[in-house]
């Protein structure tokens, strides 16, 4: 079974401001979640948040890039991302 993936609208906003390989990484990382769910153990620099909130680090380095991403407990495997870009600005 899939999961739904979507983005607010400022995360749709920030995607399209990333660089092309950070964005191209980005979306491999949201069609993974989309078929596997929003635990993403295989990927490096992943790490839980808290019980309904992840994120993982697209690109390490200068500047290093992270996407953020939670689970929306009201409705049946539905993931919003609700972050995507450098980790100076991210809402840990």
């Amino acid at each position: 079974m899939t999961w739904t993936v979507e983005f607010t609208g400022r995360a749709k906003k920030q995607a399209d401001k990333l660089p092309g390989r950070v964005r191209e990484v980005l979306f491999q990382l949201v069609l993974e979640i989309g078929v596997t769910g929003p635990t993403r153990g295989d990927w490096p620099n992943y790490s839980k948040l808290s019980d309904d909130r992840h994120h993982c680090h697209l690109k390490k380095g200068k500047p290093c890039y992270v996407a953020i991403w939670r689970e929306n407990k009201g409705k049946i495997r539905f993931i919003e991302v609700i972050y995507a870009g450098t980790h100076e600005k991210a809402p840990y």
